[in-house]
């Protein structure tokens, strides 16, 4: 299939900022809607803000963490619409800290989002998309994949390695699916400083309010890579504000 329009796209980190932007954005094109997320009040509102405008979206509470949860994902996706044409690796934790705070939680919380969960997503989607011999991944990852920045070591690591994973993937998916990287520079979210340390945080969201662009270029990123015909691969895309160095 080409374009946005009849696609079934599923989307993890659903509920607010670059997934809940993409989904509208897609919805808007004539995609069907699968979306994750862990907040079912919010994830409910976008839900119901894309079908009230007459798009199909259905929502499913998941924990990317949880390789079942992934798995009830797709399998939504194929009971509801017969197939799924697209997943969208997009949850995330951007939960920032100095090494010398030994906020080891939060790092294993961003090695098991950003890894894990991408692992997960891969495991539930790629049998599925081998079985209609199409489809096509987009790993949301960060400009932290090229440049790392303190205090934001771990972070960049995790998401260098949905940088490696995703190439990896690609190499081995062979002529029938295709693999898109996605890396957001500074993108005005709400987990922008969320779990970070009170200074570390004060930081970030203030560079946010001065440079951010909103998560609705990088919906359109995405789109872009969903929107081209078969056959074609968009392999990987950096999408940052001008004023980011």
């Amino acid at each position: 299939m080409s374009g946005i329009e009849g696609k079934v796209v599923a989307i993890t980190g659903a509920s607010s900022g670059i997934g809940a932007a993409t989904a509208v954005h897609l919805a808007e094109k004539g995609a069907r809607l699968v979306l994750g997320a862990r907040r079912e009040d919010r994830l409910n509102e976008v839900v119901e803000e894309i079908t009230a405008k007459g798009g199909s979206a259905v929502g499913a509470v998941v924990d990317v963490t949880r390789r079942e949860d992934l798995q009830r994902l797709t399998d939504t996706a194929v009971d509801r619409f017969g197939r799924l044409d697209v997943l969208v690796s997009n949850a995330g934790t951007m939960a920032v800290s100095p090494f010398d705070e030994l906020r080891q939680d939060d790092w294993d919380a961003m090695v098991a989002t950003h890894i894990t969960g991408l692992l997960n997503g891969i495991g539930a989607a790629l049998p599925v998309f081998r079985r209609q011999r199409s489809g096509q991944f987009v790993n949301v990852a960060s400009t932290a994949a090229y440049v790392v920045k303190s205090p934001q070591a771990v972070y960049a690591a995790t998401k260098t390695a949905v940088k490696v994973l995703t190439e990896g993937l690609r190499q081995e998916s062979g002529p029938d699916l295709r693999v898109t990287l996605v890396s957001p520079g500074f993108t005005n979210t709400e987990g922008v400083g969320k779990g970070a340390s009170p200074e570390t945080a004060a930081a970030m969201v203030r560079q946010r309010d001065e440079i951010a662009i909103p998560p609705s270029a990088i919906a359109s990123a995405i789109a872009f890579a969903i929107d081209q015909p078969a056959g074609v691969d968009i392999s990987e895309v950096v999408v940052r504000p001008t004023a980011q160095a």
